[in-house]
């Protein structure tokens, strides 16, 4: 697709594989997928970078009034995550877990908040955050205008994150403790990254350009320090549960870069697959785990043999392909009619 920046859609692909291995371990039990799949819920923190930079982007390098970003996200996160919240609300015998928030707390993207492991439509904890943080930025960016201000606001936040996360350590939590986990004060940090991001390219030009010159040492850094913090979390030290999942982002902002600059493999090799996945990735997230579930209990499968993965891992692919095609694409085509981008707000590709 003409305009589409490949190393981003191959950061995007790879991070929606990670989610569906991990969840695949979640809803089949065992460990399929080895250590892929062990790490692969850090898909999410992946998405988290990407979404901080593509949304900072939009904001720092275009002109647009809030209510237009505000229309244009919408459209963009709500048709397809009401769609699969109705699925989980009309058919609870089957989707439900252990216990199911009152409505309301989904339709606000709140239940994330005491958000407990087991419950019902868990995956939509990132949503929430996510949501939340496009709440927050476009205000924060107008409240602070210039960029020191922003500088200092980030660096004020990502030390806020860091000493939630160390009050949570002192009260015997670790990094994967739902009370962590799931929380907006101990996870938006990682969209941080991102945003700075956006900040040097749109505000610090020269510094962003002398970066992008050395793609493939970023792309070695990003992956070195990425492997050796993931290999480190299962510790659930002081170290990691104060200081891990911020240096993940920060690690993930490394690919991020290598993706952006045109010197790198990563911008420079396309990936067969990639774009499609990379399209599809916001359906495929909410539609698999539902999906998963229903398909493996259903069909006569062994979900640990090479046949039951395949089919199990199809249906949640094609479930979300279906979603994007059926409920995101015409929503799509509404927002672009009544929240153009026009020439004063730019053409960069959003999200």
């Amino acid at each position: 697709m003409k305009g589409r920046i490949h190393g981003l859609d191959t950061l995007r692909a790879a991070a929606i594989v990670l989610v569906l291995m991990y969840h695949y371990g979640v809803v089949a039990g065992g460990r399929d997928f080895g250590e892929a799949g062990r790490i692969g819920w850090a898909g999410v923190d992946l998405f988290f970078v990407l979404s901080g930079y593509l949304i900072g982007n939009q904001l720092l390098a275009q002109r647009m009034p809030l209510s237009t970003f505000f229309g244009r996200r919408l459209l963009r996160t709500v048709p397809n995550y009401y769609v699969v919240l109705a699925a989980y609300f009309l058919l609870p015998a089957t989707l439900g877990g252990s216990a199911t928030a009152p409505l309301w707390r989904f339709l606000t993207f709140t239940q994330n908040i005491g958000l407990q492991y087991g419950q019902t439509f868990t995956h939509s904890w990132s949503l929430c955050i996510e949501e939340q943080f496009y709440l927050i930025l476009p205000l924060a960016l107008l409240l602070l205008r210039r960029p020191r201000w922003i500088w200092a606001g980030m660096a004020l936040a990502v030390a806020g994150a860091i000493a939630f996360r160390i009050n949570g350590w002192s009260h015997g939590m670790q990094p994967f403790s739902q009370e962590l986990y799931y929380s907006t004060f101990a996870r938006f940090d990682e969209l941080l990254p991102g945003v700075a991001i956006a900040l040097l390219k749109n505000h610090h030009v020269p510094l962003y350009e002398r970066i992008l010159r050395h793609g493939n040492v970023l792309l070695a850094a990003g992956l070195v320090t990425g492997g050796l913090l993931l290999a480190r979390f299962n510790d659930e030290s002081f170290f990691m549960t104060a200081f891990g999942f911020t240096l993940l982002a920060l690690s993930f902002s490394l690919l991020l870069l290598a993706a952006l600059s045109p010197s790198s493999l990563l911008a420079r090799v396309r990936v067969p697959g990639a774009e499609s996945l990379a399209l599809w990735s916001y359906a495929i997230y909410l539609a698999h785990k539902p999906l998963f579930k229903v398909v493996g209990e259903v069909l006569p499968l062994d979900r640990h043999a090479a046949t039951g993965i395949a089919v199990v891992m199809l249906a949640g692919v094609g479930g979300g392909w279906l979603l994007y095609q059926l409920v995101e694409q015409p929503f799509m085509r509404l927002r672009a009619a009544w929240f153009p981008l026009t020439p004063c707000c730019g053409t960069a590709r959003t999200t």
